[in-house]
């Protein structure tokens, strides 16, 4: 069933605003023109949430004038005749009480409620995580995954918050002060003047205290992203804290994050506490001073009991709605400030953005080449350096040499996770930084050593790597990765069996190596020219890892293949060997004409294999 269709308005609202339009341009930096970026495309029905806000305020107004109009006549025609004289005023009163009053403000939360909010959330929220998708792995490297998912939801819940209080409150609150200010001057100047001077005591205030809410309430922001992030990050690694029996350290590193959020709500608290307090004493200002003027003026016969009666109407609404706006404009200015430390780390430019003229490989031949290539990860050592390297369509190449000498930072930057620093990729030809990034990728399937599974059924983790895969696809990938039968006998704490089983967070139900069967199987479905295994049956008992090793040929036959592998036993097939050293490459060739050079290869062999035999002997 559509599920537009099951509520009410909703596909009758969803003519107006489009809340999932793509917007081309990044985030920029610079509050106004960031809520400019977040909101574009929505004015419209923001537009049109102000204008039925602020006729509710208008007819807000209007009701102390209609009310001071019943005193008059009532006066003025007496107990006796009050009723047959008035019909028609009393009417209108029923009529403007009972039914348009109602609607005006019914229309005016129906709008907010069902147009307004749903569509910015998703609108703004859309916006800020598909920007945070397209970042380069190095902004994720830097921060807290749980801290980077808490500022988007903050700051798209900050960004609407502000639309709604403006749409709802200060729309309304403008049109009554504006109503208001009309009424009064119709009984009298003066009392008019008198709000008038009000107002600027009254802005005045608001004008000393809202920017220092907005920056206290920044600084609350980032501490509780930071204490989110902590938590997170403690939870992610519960595994490790529990093995290292570390829970008090951790207990501690919350605490310190928390003491700091505490000091930093504390601050906040101060200053709106002081707030209130001053508007508090401005609002009980404003009936004193209106009422007791309109008295002024019927003591001296110029304004009537039903002056007397509007002009403290609207004193007290006004009295009552600026301690509600005060209130409004402090969450106001405390979104502003959240969404002003959400765009600081939210709102950073890509940094491997595709080309305007980014070219959409298709199904590429698979041939590789490194030229001159340097990285260094920003350091001053590390990375790889000045690596040439040729690798023909269809080669398979094995990648060796001791931890950090750069691998896994050749096959990332095969898939433009980094820009090399010096030099050049090539694929087919093309200079990788031409092509489009989506495409790239497609062309290659990656397995690592350390997997990464989603927490969601198995037949989906495995479809992820060509997702609408039938499921005779899945399950054929799932077979010759040496996942099905493990597989089948899969259930989650929910009832869930099989390919429906949940796999648990970051895969935690199942062990390593099913872990890396799994990946496998979604590799060998996505099909791509291009495969790289990094340690890709590194967690896989001998018997699996044979049987994975035989299918694996047959996965292979007409791709480019690189495998990295610590453990040399796993390419001797390979058409061709390259050892690195120190982020160099040392060597290259066949297994045999590589031991045949007794250089660092060989010597990595003899350690690899002596150390087996030894261990063997000693088992003995």
């Amino acid at each position: 069933m559509n599920k537009e269709a099951s509520i009410p308005f909703a596909k009758f609202w969803s003519r107006f605003a489009n809340p999932f339009h793509r917007v081309d341009s990044p985030p920029p930096v610079g509050l106004y023109r960031f809520y400019l970026w977040c909101l574009k495309g929505a004015f419209p029905v923001i537009a049109l949430g102000c204008a039925a806000s602020m006729v509710a305020g208008i007819l807000e107004a209007y009701s102390a004038l209609l009310l001071g109009w019943v005193v008059d006549h009532a006066l003025a025609s007496g107990r006796e005749f009050f009723f047959e004289q008035n019909l028609w005023l009393l009417l209108g009163a029923l009529v403007f009480f009972l039914a348009l009053r109602p609607l005006a403000f019914g229309i005016s939360s129906m709008i907010s409620s069902t147009l307004v909010t749903p569509n910015v959330t998703a609108q703004v929220l859309s916006r800020l995580h598909r920007h945070t998708l397209e970042q380069s792995v190095s902004f994720f490297d830097e921060d807290f995954a749980g801290r980077i998912a808490q500022k988007q939801l903050q700051t798209s819940r900050a960004v609407t918050d502000t639309v709604v209080e403006f749409v709802n409150v200060v729309s309304f609150a403008v049109a009554s002060l504006l109503g208001s200010a009309a009424l009064l001057v119709s009984i009298d100047t003066r009392i008019a003047i008198m709000l008038a001077v009000w107002l600027v005591i009254y802005g005045g205030l608001i004008r000393w205290f809202l920017p220092r809410i907005r920056s206290r309430s920044g600084a609350r922001a980032h501490a509780r992203s930071t204490l989110s992030g902590q938590i997170v990050d403690t939870v992610t690694n519960i595994r490790t804290v529990k093995l290292f029996a570390h829970s008090r350290f951790e207990d501690r590193a919350a605490i310190d994050a928390l003491e700091i959020f505490r000091h930093k709500a504390l601050e906040f608290g101060q200053i709106a506490s002081a707030f209130r307090f001053a508007l508090m004493a401005a609002s009980g200002l404003l009936p004193v001073a209106l009422t007791g003027g309109a008295l002024l003026l019927w003591s001296q016969g110029v304004a009537s009991a039903g002056d007397i009666v509007a002009t403290g109407a609207v004193s007290l609404r006004i009295s009552q709605m600026s301690g509600w706006v005060s209130f409004t404009l402090m969450a106001v200015y405390s979104n502003i400030g959240e969404s002003e430390d959400g765009m600081r780390t939210l709102a950073v430019e890509h940094r491997l953005p595709d080309r305007a003229d980014a070219i959409e490989l298709q199904r590429a031949a698979g041939r590789i080449e490194f030229t001159d290539v340097s990285f260094a990860y920003g350091r001053r050592k590390g990375g790889v350096e000045q690596i040439d390297l040729l690798i023909e369509p269809g080669e398979h190449v094995g990648l060796v040499g001791h931890s950090g000498a750069g691998k896994s930072t050749l096959a990332a930057l095969l898939m433009r996770l980094y820009d090399p620093s010096v030099g050049t990729i090539f694929l087919d030809g093309f200079d990788l930084r031409t092509l489009s990034q989506e495409s790239l990728r497609r062309q290659i399937s990656m397995v690592t050593q350390e997997t990464a599974m989603f927490n969601r059924s198995a037949y989906e983790n495995i479809a992820y790597g060509r997702p609408g895969a039938s499921t005779d696809d899945v399950v054929k990938a799932a077979k010759k990765a040496m996942a099905h039968d493990f597989i089948s006998g899969l259930q989650d704490p929910h009832g869930r069996t099989g390919y429906d089983a949940y796999l648990g967070e970051r895969g935690a139900r199942l062990s390593g190596g099913q872990r890396q069967r799994i990946a496998l199987a979604r590799a060998v479905l996505k099909d791509a020219p291009i495969l790289i295994l990094d340690e890709a049956t590194s967690a896989l008992d001998s018997t699996v890892e044979t049987s994975i090793q035989s299918a694996l040929r047959h996965v292979t036959t007409g791709r480019t293949v690189i495998a990295i592998a610590h453990r040399l036993s796993t390419i001797l097939q390979m058409d061709r060997i390259i050892v690195l050293q120190d982020g160099r490459i040392v060597e290259q060739g066949t297994h045999d004409e590589l031991l045949s050079q007794g250089g660092a290869f060989a010597k990595h062999w003899d350690q690899q294999i002596g150390g087996f035999i030894g261990m063997n002997a000693d088992e003995s």
